[in-house]
């Protein structure tokens, strides 16, 4: 017997003796493609349809082949095609389900494929009709909300899901697809909470469910009332909080995994190119920087979640037990591999033990330690544009963090106490950290870390202001919290010290390179201004009388990049050019620090000569300081400790509108044919009864 080959909706004799044959469903597609209505010849040929295998490849390609006056031919039995997918959603036997639902992934993308140029007003006429479109749209929406929220198949949902997001995602600028308009009306937001709610569900569905409501909730949300910003910010269950923030560490979690695993492989590969004796061939290739795509879309669904949602906030610091060691099965969990901000949903709620050994007592993590080990990962190349917006939305992220007054009061709680291991960039002049020596501290100090790493990692040509501004104010709004709170913190602030004196000198010696791209003032003025809040605040929540006496001798050690600093923006605030300004309030910032180098610097030198000593230690430099602290005049600088509060919708809402945009592209990228594959689904419901 001649065997039989499928290719392209045909099936023909691997003989070739004669025509070859198109399968069954792809010869009821083309009497959907005539102006003929197909059910007259057929009365059962819709119920028929929905038993056939969809050819999904064929039919979307069918719908993008014809031009746009074929298409407009063919409406009515589009349309028809359409309403009756609706209707097969409401049947009892699953296979119909399923068909139909394919099929709608097909129509929606195939139409808008053939209408990119034309409004969404003319994809709803096209698809549905103007007539029929909000019943229609309303039976499509509760038919969906009633397969998600149903007990039944999880391969339904998942595949609802699809639908959805293939529904959002048509267009590249979501705001612009009038689809979601009757999504809108028609919320689903309820079904998206009760998945996250369920572990079950959640473990099935929570990468999807999740992404999809980060992507709804910024559907025209500067433009009306989004009911589902208003739903998300006020949910306090419990449950749904927490399992959204399982499904968000889960996966940082993966993609974390993955960097390690990356940089393991990179570090043998570049030792063994070391031992090789033409190893040289091969150092190059070893330097690489090692590269996992970043998932801008779960980072999105964080930050909605943190920005809007107040109750979320305690979600960061929830130790969970799904996390836990002793709840990791002992066999190894199946692991999918993530795609580019794909739509793969990890396999488990359970996070690898790669990711939990933070000390030998504490054997529990959260989402905040997750959050910032993969922001230590994504902050470190900013040349990359994807990792640039990764690095991005980590900092803003961090900074609504930093605002937050409960946030604030867990990140601070001595009681808490963590060992983050951070990634830290390789550096020549520097020794990499070894893991076992890292303190427990509370968790702000990780945080706090996570900025000083990226001051001093990234003075570069290519500098990166806008995350340098954000870096510095997330400091600032910490200092304003201890300050305010009076929390004296046991961290190593020499650390952040030493950081933006390198700072500020690295803004002194690439001044004209600089300033043809920037207003390098701005950032200069905030970090003078943070060691103005040292030094007119400190008292209040440095630990110790003797860690204020150390930010003394640092600025005095210090004093020659002060001094600089001082005499370039004197030298532009006596111009009459551009920079006058930002110049001249650097210029006032400095009078305390200059107050303190000019008081305190004779008096060393006094007390060399006096004891003749060619060069004081650091002890006799403090015991200086602290002799003459009586003699210091410093003046009141108002506002340090006052900062301007971060707003999405005045300020960064250009940058969203990018990132939803670049994410609703590659989600749609990720809804492949493959992964709407029916082998699965077939064989769940291999009997109708």
């Amino acid at each position: 017997m001649a065997q039989t080959e499928k290719k392209g909706g045909l099936l023909r004799k691997s003989s070739a003796s004669k025509k070859p044959l198109k399968e069954k469903v792809v010869l009821m597609y083309d009497e959907i493609f005539t102006t003929e209505d197909p059910s007259k010849c057929n009365p059962r040929f819709w119920e028929e349809l929905f038993l056939m295998k969809v050819n999904l490849e064929y039919l979307e390609g069918k719908l993008e082949a014809l031009d746009g006056e074929e298409l407009m031919k063919i409406k009515d039995n589009v349309n028809c095609l359409f309403q009756h997918c609706i209707q097969a959603l409401g049947e009892e036997h699953p296979i119909r389900v399923v068909n139909a639902l394919q099929t709608l992934c097909a129509l929606i993308r195939g139409v808008h494929q053939k209408n990119k140029s034309t409004s969404g007003f003319d994809i709803i006429n096209m698809l549905v009709g103007f007539d029929k479109a909000e019943l229609c749209m309303k039976n499509l929406m509760e038919s969906l909300d009633s397969l998600l929220c149903a007990e039944g198949s999880e391969s339904l949902k998942s595949l609802c899901l699809k639908l959805l997001l293939c529904l959002v995602t048509v267009t590249d600028n979501i705001s612009q697809n009038t689809i979601l308009e009757y999504v809108m009306i028609n919320s689903i937001f309820e079904a998206i909470l009760q998945i996250l709610s369920s572990p079950l569900s959640r473990r099935e569905h929570g990468y999807d469910a999740v992404v999809l409501l980060a992507l709804l909730v910024n559907y025209r949300k500067y433009e009306s009332v989004n009911p589902y910003i208003v739903k998300l910010s006020i949910v306090d269950d419990e449950a749904t909080l927490n399992g959204m923030g399982l499904v968000i560490a889960q996966a940082l979690s993966e993609y974390n995994r993955q960097y390690k695993d990356k940089e393991e492989e990179h570090q043998s590969g570049f030792l063994s190119a070391l031992t090789n004796m033409v190893g040289s061939m091969f150092i190059a290739d070893a330097d690489e920087k090692i590269s996992v795509q970043t998932n801008e879309a779960i980072l999105l669904a964080l930050y909605e979640a943190v920005h809007l949602n107040r109750n979320f906030i305690t979600v960061l610091a929830q130790s969970h037990p799904e996390m836990g060691l002793m709840t990791t099965p002992t066999s190894p969990i199946p692991t999918t591999p993530v795609t580019p901000l794909g739509t793969t949903p990890p396999s488990s709620d359970v996070i690898s033990s790669a990711e939990l050994p933070l000390d030998a007592d504490v054997q529990t993590s959260n989402l905040l330690i997750t959050f910032l080990k993969y922001s230590s990962i994504v902050m470190q190349d900013t040349k990359d544009e994807h990792r640039l917006h990764s690095g991005k939305l980590c900092l803003i992220i961090l900074t609504c963090i930093a605002e937050d007054q409960y946030a604030n009061a867990f990140l601070h709680d001595d009681n808490m106490n963590f060992r983050v291991n951070l990634h830290r960039m390789p550096m020549r002049h520097r020794k990499k950290a070894a893991d076992k020596n890292l303190p427990c501290r509370p968790l702000v100090c990780a945080v706090l870390d996570l900025m000083v790493e990226f001051i001093v990692t990234h003075m570069m040509k290519e500098f990166p202001m806008d995350l340098y501004v954000r870096c510095i104010q997330i400091v600032h709004k910490l200092l304003c919290y201890q300050k305010k709170c009076r929390v004296r913190l046991h961290y190593t602030w020499r650390e952040l010290w030493s950081a933006l004196i390198n700072l500020l000198k690295f803004l002194m010696s690439n001044e004209t390179v600089l300033l043809a791209k920037h207003n390098i003032f701005t950032l200069a003025l905030m970090v003078v201004n943070l060691f103005n809040m040292f030094i007119t605040y400190g008292d209040t929540f440095l630990p110790t009388p003797s860690s204020y006496d150390e930010l003394y001798y640092e600025i005095i050690r210090m004093h020659q990049n002060f001094d600089n600093l001082y005499s370039m923006v004197l030298r532009l605030s006596t111009n009459a050019g551009q920079w006058k300004e930002p110049a001249s309030k650097v210029t006032h910032a400095l009078v305390n620090i200059r107050a303190i180098i000019n008081h305190f610097n004779p008096k060393i030198e006094s007390y060399a000569a006096v004891n003749h000593i060619s060069q004081l230690s650091e002890d006799q430099v403090l015991e200086v300081v602290r002799s003459n602290y009586d003699t210091l005049t410093l003046k009141l600088q108002d506002g340090l400790d006052q900062y301007e509060r971060y707003s999405e919708q005045h300020k960064e809402a250009a940058f969203f509108k990018e990132l939803v945009r670049s994410i609703s592209i590659n989600v749609r990228k990720n809804l492949a044919f493959n992964t709407l594959s029916q082998e699965l689904l077939l064989k769940e419901f291999s009997t109708i009864s």
